[in-house]
């Protein structure tokens, strides 16, 4: 099987706000206009052309399958990312009724979760744009993911990490060479710390959709779900959201797939965001109404990445989950590690927390009966539990 990749159909970037057109060719943030998220346009017409389902399944078994529809020119900065298993949930589902449920396993990626998909397709477009130093603040994944990633473009990363950041992301970063900065506060102050320096030091920033194309690489979770059900889409997506770029991008990647006669109009899944009780301003905002998120004061969970007290793209998230007839969970962190626990002992997964809390919102949904027996069911375990030293409640000899 080569590893031959496909042209790229880039052509633009757009203002998700006020729809103005950038240059993909020039280094960019978010609108300069109106401050709105920047998303990458494609020629969908001419990659529909080679993105046959026949074709597509002879290819690279990476994320590169898709590279019509993800940016960077050449080789991309790649460590295999993607292309995770689909794990059908046979003892939970018959647990909890359902006879189609199914976990798609991102601590299978490289560094152990699904960030290495974002900084795959972040630092290859990083690289071709002639940068040199990296910067970004991080909750732990996506701080060790950037650095991974850094190293083999040979990019220097300059990383923010709040202060109580687990251990095990830490010495991961530092392994692969980033240098850490360890800040007093949330993922918001050390986002902050990147935006203050970031002008003088002339860093190229890649905090979560402040640059176009991590988003580009998370969307290729819903290529991969439509491919493994067969160019067919679940009913339900069950994903934890901190900053969201997940679920945004696979919204993202099933308008493309609409576009492109990929999968079937009309045919998308109810997405389903998951919070932290702790720290749940997209839940907040999804209850009273509002398209906007308000900045959640205190954020407490061990759960690192659903730690996120403001979302750039708080106006996608609650967009996607609006627009798809989904909804909105908050679970506790007693919860979300008993469901670690759950999915660990039934199915061989250790999840991380963020994982788990996919399983508490999932019976949640059942118990209000918000889903039925015979819908195809899928939860998103976004990393792995072996970063998190321990589990709340959990006696290890």
């Amino acid at each position: 099987m080569g590893q031959q990749r496909t042209s790229t159909t880039l052509e633009w970037l757009e203002c998700s706000k006020c729809r103005a057109a950038f240059d993909h060719h020039d280094r960019h943030t978010v609108c300069v206009k109106c401050g709105g998220v920047l998303l990458a346009r494609y020629r969908l017409d001419e990659a529909a052309r080679s993105m046959k389902p026949e074709l597509i399944a002879d290819r690279r078994t990476d994320l590169w399958r898709y590279a019509e529809v993800l940016p960077g020119s050449g080789d991309p900065v790649s460590l295999g990312e993607g292309l995770t298993p689909l794990h059908q949930a046979r003892f939970l589902g018959q647990a909890l009724g359902l006879e189609r449920l199914f976990i798609k396993d991102e601590s299978l990626c490289p560094t152990g979760s699904f960030k290495a998909r974002g900084m795959a397709a972040a630092i290859t477009m990083a690289r071709d744009l002639g940068a040199r130093q990296l910067a970004l603040p991080s909750a732990g994944n996506a701080g060790g993911a950037a650095a991974a990633y850094a190293a083999l473009a040979g990019l220097s990363v300059e990383l923010f990490l709040p202060a109580d950041t687990p251990e095990p992301f830490r010495f991961e970063s530092v392994v692969y060479g980033a240098s850490v900065h360890l800040i007093d506060g949330d993922i918001a102050d050390c986002g902050a710390r990147v935006r203050d320096e970031q002008e003088e030091r002339g860093w190229f920033d890649l905090s979560t959709l402040r640059e176009p194309y991590r988003l580009e690489g998370k969307k290729t979770m819903g290529y991969e779900l439509a491919e493994q059900f067969g160019w067919t889409l679940p009913d339900v997506v069950v994903y934890p959201t901190g900053g969201g770029t997940g679920l945004v991008g696979m919204w993202k990647a099933f308008d493309e797939m609409e576009q492109m006669g990929l999968i079937s109009s009309g045919q998308r899944p109810r997405m389903v965001s998951v919070q932290a009780s702790g720290c749940a301003p997209i839940v907040k905002a999804f209850e009273e109404g509002t398209d906007r998120a308000e900045r959640w004061e205190n954020p407490r969970t061990y759960a690192a990445g659903l730690r996120v007290p403001a979302a750039i793209g708080d106006s996608l998230i609650l967009a996607a989950i609006r627009e798809s007839g989904g909804t909105a969970i908050a679970v506790t962190d007693a919860e979300m590690a008993a469901c670690q626990l759950e999915m660990a002992r039934g199915e061989g997964i250790f999840p991380a927390p963020e994982g788990g809390a996919t399983l508490a919102a999932l019976k949640r949904m059942v118990e209000n009966d918000q889903v039925e027996s015979g819908e195809t069911v899928v939860l998103f375990n976004t990393g792995s539990g072996l970063k998190y030293p321990r589990i709340p409640g959990l006696a290890v000899p």
